[in-house]
Order: structure tokens, then C-alpha cells, then sequence
């Protein structure tokens, strides 16, 4: 067996060199391409394989249009190296990753150049063949609205992965108004759905203070406008498994503009909030203040926010809303089953005040699937829903008594100095009252 793979190996790799060789030798002699954005992707990909020399790189520009010009370069850690072109009417990124020498994986996206919207990313391995193409769409604002899978010669697939859809009409489910301040929710999800709070006319309550619209909908394009991270909807569906008399308002943070946190607070105030979920970290003080200013404003409402995921001692190395000093706020991070702190965490004897058990837990994901999860975010949930079911009890209970209320459940932790107030153990003990009684078997 080991010899018939060595021998497959063998030839993958001549074949490979084969192909190499042919497209150096036509790298300088060949003519500009086009400016069509597909066509500039297929040759981005055959120049990036071929560019084992710096007269190579050199030549891309030329070669990738008439127009082109190269605007940045930068090496990546030694394993490779990032170009990016100006093109006509947009942008080309060319990634080459080849650790030790060895090809390993090509990228290149196409942005236009109106807005800097990504529009085009084309995916290659090792040999050089295109395993991944996917386009964005927009709508009339400029906001990303669906994400088309592409096949190796960038015909669509008939696979689309929402971005922005409009939000399901639904009556009013009732219940305690908690917020949700995260990445969006997948709404399209009946159990998720089902539990948001909404207008007389069925109008979802909450709002996308990112894209500044009414669908707040799981899409977080940071890392990648491509392959955006989805978090919302598995720190919702952990809210409403553990609290289902929770009527939930999703609000999708505003990282284009933070300023836009003071008024998502007062909207919630408005719609009667007094409970709001923060599993959000970041180490910019300056961005929260609008956030902080207005939490000041409303000492009725409690905010449970999470300590973060970074191994880090918040006390010494502060994150951010963590660390603000609100007396209406609680910081939590994750613990195991033991009460001991959960490896990779954040913690602080001063500014985290509970250690809830957050490992292992089981959410449901934004394709509607049960994954288990673990962290800070979830371990913030956890202790919000708690509170959610204390103030179905207590309904006029406001964050003073709620606070109280929390820290007086908290037990020792294993370890002493980790945190100012101690351990909420697994179960959470929220098996009492109305959320007993609502409380489906399986979860959401």
C-alpha cells in the first residue's frame, strides 16, 4: 500500500511540475489579459502558481491588464506572500501560501472599485485547480444580499446562502423582553422565530444597527465576506432552550459604527427591555463609551456581558465592555462542571463576577443543527437566561435585585482570586417558577 501511494504521489507531482514549467515559460512573453472580472481571477491564479521568482511577481502586473499596477505587497510570516493590483473599475488580491517552498493554496478576490465591495473569490490547491468560486450580489444600498457558489468555471451552482431576507410575519409570542446584542440571527429558523418579540402589524422588534435596517439578520463578514461567521443564532437558541418565556428582540451590533451603540440601548429601553445579552469583546475603550453613556442612563437595566476567550487576566489587560465600570452590569466567563475556570478563558477578580458552566454545551447552529460549543459568550447566556426566568417570577424586580438575586446563587469557586463573586454550577439552577414549567424536554 505504502508503495502504490508513493508511486501516485510520483506522478501527481511530475504532472504538477509539467504544468509549472509551461506556464513560466509563457508568464513574460504572453499578452495583457482583459479586465473581466472572471477572466482576471483565471489568470491570477495561473501567474500566482507560476511566480516562484521575484522577475515573476514582477510580471504579474503586466500581465493581469493593460491598466493594472500593483499597490501592495506583503510577505506572510515567511509562508508566502499577498499582492494586491489595481485593475480597471476594482481591486484583484492575490494570495500565495507555499510553507517551506512547498505550494499549498492560492485565493484571489475581485473587489469593485465603487464602495471597495467584494464581488468575486476564487479558491486553488497545490495543483493549481480551482475547488472553491463564490460571487456576492448586493441590493440597491449596497448591502450584501446573497452568496452564490460557484463551480471551477464559475457557472453558478443553484446553491445561494442568504445574507439579508426579510423577516418571517408572526404574532407576538409574549413573554420577558430580553435582548440580544450579537452578530444577527438566522430568523429564518421556526424555533427562533417563533420567540421574537414583534409590533401589532407582526413586525419584528430589533433592528441591524450595521446595515441599519430591519433584519438583523447571522452574518458577521469580518474574517470573510465570503465564509461570514455565524454566532447570534447559537447564542440565541442556548437563550431560548434555557428560558422559554424569553421574547426575544435580536439586535446586530454596529461594528461599521460603534456610535450607534447608545442608540440600540435606547431602543431597547424603549420596547420595556431590562435584561440584555452581550457576548461581544473587543479592546477599544474609546469605541464603548456611547454604550457605557447610555447603560449610565438606564440603571434599570441589567447588562450580562461576556469576560472573552483569550486566556487573559481582564484586571490587568482589559477588554472591552468587560471592563466598564457600570453598577447595572455583570461579567461573566466559563467554567467546567467542577467550578473550575474553562481553559482559554478570561478572568479577573476584580472586573469578571461569575464562572458559569459553558462547556460542552448544546446550541443550535445557524443551518438549524446541534452542535455542542463552549466559551465566555455562552457562559454570559446562560446566567441571562437565569435571569430572564428570576424576573418571569419577579416581575418587578429591576437590575439592583436581579444582580443580588444572581450573585446570591453563586457558589465557591475551586480555585479562590479568579473572580469577584464565585460559581453558577451546571444545571443552572432554574428548574422553578414559570420557566419550570415552559421548559421544553429537548431544548430549541
Amino acid at each position: 500500500m505504502y508503495f502504490i501511494m508513493s508511486i501516485n504521489n510520483v506522478t501527481r507531482c511530475l504532472r504538477f511540475l509539467i504544468v509549472l514549467h509551461l506556464m513560466t515559460a509563457s508568464l513574460a512573453s504572453a499578452q495583457p489579459v482583459t479586465a473581466d472580472p472572471v477572466t482576471l481571477l483565471r489568470t491570477a491564479i495561473d501567474l500566482a502558481c507560476a511566480a516562484t521568482t521575484q522577475a515573476d511577481l514582477d510580471a504579474m502586473a503586466q500581465r493581469l491588464s493593460h491598466a493594472s499596477r500593483l499597490e501592495q505587497h506583503l510577505n506572510i510570516n515567511g509562508s508566502g506572500w499577498q499582492r494586491r493590483f489595481v485593475v480597471p473599475d476594482g481591486r484583484l488580491i492575490v494570495e500565495r501560501i507555499a510553507p517551506h517552498g512547498y505550494l499549498h493554496h492560492i485565493s484571489i478576490r475581485y473587489d469593485v472599485t465603487d464602495g471597495n465591495r467584494p464581488v468575486l473569490l476564487a479558491m486553488a490547491n497545490f495543483t493549481c485547480t480551482i475547488h472553491t468560486a463564490r460571487r456576492l450580489t448586493y441590493d440597491e444600498r449596497g448591502n450584501p444580499t446573497w452568496i452564490e457558489h460557484l463551480d471551477a468555471a464559475f457557472n453558478p451552482t443553484g446553491e445561494r446562502e442568504p445574507l439579508n431576507p426579510p423577516v418571517p410575519v408572526r404574532q407576538d409570542p409574549g413573554g420577558v423582553s430580553v435582548a440580544l446584542v450579537d452578530t444577527g440571527i438566522n430568523y429564518l429558523l421556526p424555533a427562533i422565530n417563533a420567540r421574537l418579540a414583534r409590533d401589532p402589524a407582526g413586525r419584528l422588534l430589533g433592528y441591524d444597527y450595521w446595515e441599519m435596517d430591519r433584519q438583523p439578520f447571522d452574518a458577521h463578514p469580518v474574517r470573510s465576506a465570503f465564509f461570514p461567521g455565524r454566532h447570534g443564532t447559537q447564542t440565541a437558541s442556548l437563550l431560548l432552550a434555557e428560558a422559554p418565556i424569553v421574547r426575544l428582540l435580536p439586535y446586530r451590533y454596529p461594528r461599521p459604527n460603534m456610535n450607534r451603540m447608545a442608540v440600540l440601548v435606547e431602543d431597547a429601553a424603549l420596547h420595556g427591555v431590562k435584561l440584555m445579552n452581550l457576548s461581544l469583546v473587543s479592546r477599544s475603550h474609546e469605541e464603548w463609551l456611547p454604550f457605557y453613556k447610555a447603560a449610565r442612563r438606564h440603571p434599570d437595566i441589567l447588562f450580562i456581558v461576556a469576560a472573552g476567550n483569550e486566556g487573559d487576566n481582564i484586571d490587568l489587560h482589559p477588554v472591552y465592555p468587560a471592563a466598564l465600570p457600570l453598577e447595572n452590569m455583570i461579567t461573566v466567563t466559563s467554567a467546567t462542571a467542577s467550578g473550575h475556570l474553562a481553559p482559554g478563558v478570561n478572568w479577573g477578580p476584580h472586573r469578571v463576577d461569575l464562572m458559569a458552566q459553558a462547556e460542552e454545551v448544546l446550541v443550535t447552529d445557524f443551518e438549524g443543527h446541534s452542535r455542542f460549543v463552549s466559551g465566555s459568550s455562552y457562559a454570559t447566556v446562560r446566567v441571562t437566561a437565569l435571569a430572564a426566568c428570576l424576573l418571569a417570577d419577579h416581575p418587578t424586580w429591576r437590575a439592583p435585585e436581579l444582580k443580588a438575586a444572581l450573585f446570591a446563587r453563586a457558589q465557591p469557586a475551586a480555585e479562590a482570586g479568579q473572580v469577584a463573586q464565585g460559581f453558577l454550577p451546571h444545571p443552572l439552577p432554574i428548574e422553578h417558577g414559570v420557566c419550570k414549567a415552559q421548559r421544553p424536554a429537548s431544548g430549541i
